[in-house]
């Protein structure tokens, strides 16, 4: 992802023609507690472009295509993530490394 959207290569074009699925720029809807505002209900609808919407698009959208998702954070000039000292989420460790 490169900020406003992503860019993928696969070898493969029975793989890279399911990342285009995957990852196609279009809302994706979750039924997620978490993205909800307080007091809200039901699914969140999340536009294309943020990394969230990556996040959310790559778990909803490729059980569909036979793919499955493991995110990986790689520490490049940011301190990893260190489950011994938890406080901060690791979606949110995440997001900092992308930033920077």
């Amino acid at each position: 992802m490169d900020g406003s959207r992503v860019t993928m290569q696969s070898d493969d074009d029975h793989v890279a023609k399911a990342l285009w699925r995957i990852f196609r720029p279009t809302a994706v809807a979750v039924d997620d507690p978490a993205l909800r505002t307080a007091g809200t209900a039901g699914p969140v609808v999340l536009a294309p472009g943020s990394l969230q919407w990556f996040l959310v698009a790559a778990r909803v959208r490729a059980e569909a295509e036979g793919l499955r998702v493991r995110f990986v954070p790689e520490a490049r000039t940011a301190m990893g993530w260190d489950p011994a000292g938890a406080y901060r989420p690791f979606g949110d460790t995440v997001a900092r490394i992308v930033r920077s």
